[in-house]
């Protein structure tokens, strides 16, 4: 596998006579398979909620989706299974794919009892995930249909974070309306993972199924972008730099030297991830300038490899005595899904505050960018709810969870 590494600013030409500039650099990265290529082996948890809430047919299609994702594995890869309700236990150890039927009694035992503890589910989960993670893409998926009623939402953060330094992407998925949708998306964006929203039982098996086949796609890991500029660049000082494919995700860039470096997880072969970079430049003389550099440093485990590193990419402006803009409309579509997400970010909070009218303003301002981008399904969910907030009324949970997952990435036909 190599990556496949490109980057485009919104706007290549700067006016040399302007004292500061701003710019974003859209820099696009995924793993390409070459014909020597293996599949990669997966390492795969399953941690799930049994808790009371879960009776009835939510245990009943979450343990057919389980069962379902175990047959789909090959004979190279690893299953572990974590069962949690107020605490947590292992019904299957991290193990080679080789009983089947075995496995599949232990799922069906599972009944639903007891309360809610999503940290001791983690924890044990990814003890389990950790024992078989050589060589191996290693994923969890962390279903849970409730509020973290008998645990820490601060541990889950910090488990998540130890997932991430043992190369361990968590992907979450929330059943029905009752889950805490800030938990779950903070436990999969602290990992490069995903967040999906099960609605209604039924959904369980699709989501399990479109969550496999991303993560069948991974090849490479642990890939981290490094960022390097000339003294007149300089990264933003708010939120600098964003995820916005597959879906959209804040960032942290941490500074070593002179070059900045943020974490991105797994890098896929048919799904790119896109990086929004917002940069300010200073004055330039005219000509043609190379203001900074790209690379990404990376694991292969189909080599045993850790810490390679991609060919660095140039980002080159050419700045103009007499400015004319060359704007690229990718660029501008990246700067747009960034918008969308934000603005229905701020709604949500001037919804907790209880300004409706406010939260109405900017969801369609939110419909209108989704609309530019030709998200019409996004935009029907914003405007929809705009208008219910603006007849006074309020949202029900299960509106507000589909608001954040349209905020975030593009909605299925089968979400919609």
């Amino acid at each position: 596998m190599k990556v496949q590494l490109k980057s485009a600013l919104n706007d290549s030409h700067i006016d040399a006579n302007q004292s500061n500039t701003q710019r974003q650099v859209a820099i696009s990265l995924s793993a390409v398979s070459e014909s020597s290529d293996r599949t990669l082996p997966l390492n795969l948890g399953l941690i799930l909620d049994h808790s009371g809430s879960m009776t009835g047919k939510p245990i009943k299609t979450v343990k057919e989706a389980a069962i379902r994702l175990v047959e789909s594995l090959g004979s190279g890869d690893r299953l572990s299974v974590v069962a949690f309700d107020h605490k947590a236990k292992v019904i299957v150890p991290n193990q080679p794919i080789d009983d089947i039927k075995t496995v599949n009694q232990q799922i069906q035992r599972l009944e639903p009892a007891g309360g809610t503890c999503i940290d001791e589910g983690m924890k044990l989960g990814i003890k389990e995930v950790a024992l078989g993670k050589d060589d191996r893409v290693s994923q969890i998926f962390l279903l849970t249909d409730g509020e973290n009623e008998h645990g820490d939402n601060e541990r889950c953060l910090k488990l998540a974070q130890v997932a991430a330094e043992y190369n361990i992407t968590l992907n979450t998925l929330g059943f029905g309306n009752h889950w805490n949708q800030d938990v779950l998306e903070s436990i999969a964006d602290a990992v490069g993972g995903t967040l999906c929203y099960i609605e209604q039982p039924e959904q369980a098996i699709t989501e399990f199924i479109r969550l496999f086949t991303r993560i069948q796609s991974v090849g490479l890991t642990n890939a981290y972008l490094c960022l390097e500029f000339v003294p007149e660049v300089r990264l933003a000082d708010f939120k600098p730099v964003a995820q916005v494919e597959p879906e959209t995700v804040e960032l942290n860039a941490q500074r070593e030297g002179n070059t900045y470096i943020i974490r991105l997880g797994d890098l896929m072969t048919d799904n790119a991830r896109v990086i929004l970079v917002n940069l300010y430049l200073s004055q330039l003389t005219p000509g043609n300038h190379t203001i900074g550099t790209v690379q990404v440093r990376y694991d292969d485990p189909s080599l045993s490899q850790t810490a390679l590193l991609s060919e660095k990419i140039p980002l080159t402006v050419e700045v103009q005595g007499v400015y004319e803009p060359k704007v690229d409309s990718n660029v501008q579509k990246s700067i747009l899904t960034l918008a969308k997400y934000r603005q229905t970010q701020l709604a949500e909070a001037k919804l907790n505050q209880g300004d409706r009218q406010g939260a109405a303003t900017l969801l369609q301002t939110a419909a209108k960018t989704a609309l530019q981008l030709g998200d019409n399904s996004a935009a029907t969910v914003l405007q929809s709810n705009a208008t219910q907030l603006q007849a006074g009324e309020e949202l029900t949970e299960a509106q507000r969870k589909k608001t954040r997952i349209v905020s975030k990435t593009v909605l299925q036909n089968d979400q919609q």
